[in-house]
């Protein structure tokens, strides 16, 4: 149960931040109500148990007009007057005294400029604020203190809301056609001043153009013409010799009978030298 108590308390507190911008520390306003409500139950100290609520640290006020009621009611109220002093009193513009509810009504407004929490246990002052765009309720019930979810009216405000701030305003959709006005006019005069350097840039590129073939038919009449040259065939010291396959077979049988008759006629005419006969004629 706690943690869902928790998890529920995170959500109002998320919602009253995103939509109605409260912020860390938040203002926690009491009335007397809440505050003996507070010392009746022990649930001390105050701002640790306001915080474990919120999740965040706590501020905790009280105006003079509280505590001037506090005060009238009488001893029985002694202790609530007492841990009242203790708060933070918050400011409140009216020269005489007023309630309680009339003093914090007055501080909370129409929008709650200052983002005040308010802590009490009147029913018909809840009930009130609850019809007022930006205000969370704080009560207590019992031992456990609980943060009042928001009302239908708050939720349809905040959406609202939402809806106009995604829209655009007068004075936005004002400077929004005079800023398209601007732009145009300095894409215009970018524009022509673009054709203009570009016409320059033409007329130059022409003169040059001109002068440049003027020149070239003079350089080609003065210049003596040659002849082109005509594509020449393949080099023959580069180029492989053909091959003769039908003949080659019989070349190399006729350079093999000529190799084996001269190799013959070698063999047949054989010399015989006269240093033998010399050597036999010594012996005999």
């Amino acid at each position: 149960m706690r943690l869902k108590k928790q998890k529920r308390h995170r959500k109002i507190v998320r919602f009253y931040t995103a939509c109605f911008g409260f912020r860390e520390p938040f203002k926690v306003l009491c009335d007397g109500t809440f505050v003996n409500h507070l010392l009746v139950n022990r649930i001390t100290p105050a701002d640790t148990a306001l915080s474990n609520i919120l999740g965040a640290t706590v501020k905790i006020f009280t105006t003079r007009c509280v505590l001037a009621e506090l005060k009238s009611l009488g001893e029985s109220y002694s202790e609530s007057l007492k841990a009242a002093t203790n708060l933070i009193t918050a400011r409140c513009d009216h020269e005489k005294r007023k309630s309680a509810v009339a003093c914090i009504t007055e501080i909370i407004g129409a929008g709650n400029p200052e983002h005040f929490f308010v802590a009490t246990q009147d029913a018909d002052l809840r009930k009130k604020f609850q019809e007022l765009p930006g205000v969370p309720l704080i009560f207590g019930l019992r031992n456990a203190l609980l943060l009042e979810p928001p009302s239908a009216f708050q939720r349809r405000f905040a959406k609202s809301t939402e809806e106009e701030r995604s829209q655009m305003s007068e004075l936005e959709y004002k400077m929004l056609r005079m800023k398209k006005k601007t732009t145009l006019a300095t894409e215009e005069a970018m524009e022509s001043y673009v054709n203009e350097s570009e016409g320059d840039q033409n007329l130059h590129t022409q003169t040059v153009t001109k002068t440049n073939t003027g020149r070239k038919r003079k350089e080609v009449k003065d210049k003596v013409q040659f002849k082109r040259k005509k594509a020449k065939g393949p080099n023959p010291l580069s180029c492989k010799k053909k091959k003769n396959c039908g003949h080659s077979m019989f070349g190399a049988k006729k350079e093999s009978k000529n190799e084996s008759e001269t190799t013959r006629s070698m063999s047949r005419k054989r010399k015989r030298s006269r240093k033998g006969k010399k050597l036999e004629e010594t012996n005999g």
